[in-house]
């Protein structure tokens, strides 16, 4: 039996909800990623979101045009401001990523993706500094400084990896960050910059990089990095599969800068992780698993405690990097399909949303918080294997010992397994339709919604003793509320039909 203590450890930290990823920011202007994100904020809630492509031409911010033989360059921010509008609308503030390159500022023509973003360097920085200065000062006029000084500000994306900056050219990388830094200060001094936004395996990079700033006095308000744990893809037409490194591989990639800055003038800087997940392919039909949350549970639940963000990547489906998925389940990274079907990991961030303020007690399988006005909630997760393989017998079993007021608790159990809560099961079993027909469609949203029970449990000496059977890769929480009694003294249940008075 976990007896857990009364009294809280702390505050739990809200790290995992700081921030989220997205596809390219043109599909912000579409219907179903609307949708998508409206659900998300309205049973997750979180705080900015993250994706590429800010600066591409599907985004027309900058417009070339001559005047007088002299050729000149408009600034244009109105598909920048209908995506930005919709998500200040639904809650969620932007965490800017500035990239890519628009091809009239590119110096090469080397691009990423099926959208064919543009990784190589500005032709002139000059050109690229007032792009920066025009889109932030456009953003301060329009939302104002006290908003825009919460949105952080990230330069580039992975550029460590040559398909994301040309020859993963560390020096241009420096140059880059230096120029677009004082531009964002030029604007305003108080707004947050920072990066490198580097991959898992460059961790040589974080070093070197603040080195640079320091030595050159470059403003660096936060460092951000990247954290998956999958090992070399192996491709079937439309999907890869990967092995998996134990799940405290994030954990310890989510340490890895604190670690680096100590001793240093940046050892108290932020540190986001603007990126995470178990596989980085955007085809790796693990993402659609319910093995994919209780993988993913105890990273939420510790997490916190070592980066001050770390952002699911991502939170839809309604992403094109590899080109547009040929099935509803393709095994994408978001917590939702297209058509918002909610797959397991989608209920991990929504049973995290339902967490207390006080954290009581963390294990190797349990999160138990407190909310302020007295009810205490309680996150299990079965054990699972990175090869994927069943640890020890199928059921995983928990004994908690919770405190909490009054003589009786209200209970409430919601589970997502293996055929709860797991519309993929479902899909698998109608024969993996690429299209589902609305019908089918209805079944899956139906089949995405975890199983919930409820039943009432005497306190003794103040603590209801809860009796946990965890199937194979379940994640299952727990809700209890101190119970007030308020039933009639007249009421009699043996008097009703097929009823008894067990309960």
């Amino acid at each position: 039996m976990i007896r857990v203590p009364a009294e809280p450890l702390g505050p739990f930290s809200a790290a995992w909800r700081q921030c989220v990823g997205t596809g390219r920011a043109e599909l912000a202007l579409r219907r179903d990623y609307f949708e998508s994100l409206k659900l998300v904020q309205r049973e997750i809630g979180f705080r900015h979101i993250r994706g590429h492509g800010l600066f591409c031409d599907s985004m027309g911010v900058v417009r070339p045009y001559e005047q007088q033989g002299t050729r000149r360059l408009h600034h244009n921010f109105t598909y920048v401001d209908q995506v930005i509008d919709s998500y200040l609308e639904l809650g969620i503030r932007p965490f800017l990523e500035l990239g890519f390159m628009p091809e009239e500022l590119a110096s090469g023509s080397q691009t990423i993706f099926w959208w064919k973003g543009n990784v190589t360097p500005p032709r002139s920085h000059t050109e690229w500094a007032a792009l920066v200065r025009a889109t932030l000062t456009h953003l301060v006029d329009r939302h104002g400084l006290d908003e825009v000084r919460t949105w952080p500000v990230e330069v580039w994306n992975e550029p460590n990896l040559d398909s994301f900056w040309e020859n993963a050219d560390e020096k241009a990388y420096h140059q880059l960050y230096e120029v677009t830094a004082h531009a964002v200060k030029e604007v305003d001094a108080s707004l947050q910059v920072g990066g490198p936004a580097i991959s898992p395996g460059a961790d040589e990079w974080l070093p070197r990089f603040t080195d640079f700033t320091d030595r050159n006095d470059v403003p660096l308000d936060f460092v951000s990095r990247h954290a998956y744990t999958s090992g070399p893809a192996q491709r079937v037409p439309f999907t890869s599969y990967q092995t998996l490194a134990p799940a405290r591989g994030l954990l310890d990639q989510f340490a890895t800068p604190r670690r680096q800055l100590e001793g240093t003038r940046y050892a108290e800087l932020p540190v986001h992780i603007t990126e995470f997940n178990s596989s980085y392919c955007p085809d790796n039909p693990i993402h659609d698993t319910a093995f994919n949350a209780a993988y993913l549970a105890p990273v939420l639940a510790e997490g916190g405690e070592l980066a001050d963000s770390f952002s699911y990547w991502t939170f839809s489906d309604m992403f094109e990097e590899a080109g547009v998925p040929t099935a509803l389940f393709h095994g994408g990274f978001g917590l939702l399909t297209h058509r918002q079907i909610k797959k397991p990991t989608f209920h991990l961030f929504a049973f995290m949303s339902r967490m207390g303020e006080e954290l009581l007690s963390r294990g190797d399988h349990h999160l138990v918080t407190r909310h302020r006005d007295g009810r205490v909630t309680a996150l299990a997760w079965a054990p699972v294997d990175p090869t994927g393989e069943t640890l020890g017998p199928t059921h995983h079993e928990l004994h908690l010992s919770i405190p909490l007021s009054g003589a009786a608790a209200f209970v409430r159990r919601s589970t997502v397994d293996e055929d709860h809560g797991n519309a993929y099961t479902a899909w698998r079993e109608m024969g993996s339709p690429r299209s589902p027909r609305q019908r089918e469609l209805d079944m899956l949203h139906e089949a995405a919604e975890p199983s919930r029970t409820h039943f009432r449990v005497r306190l003794e000496d103040g603590r209801a003793n809860l009796k946990l059977s965890l199937g194979r890769n379940e994640i299952t929480l727990v809700e209890l509320t101190p119970l007030v009694d308020e039933t009639s003294e007249w009421w009699d249940e043996r008097r009703l039909l097929g009823r008894t008075d067990e309960r």
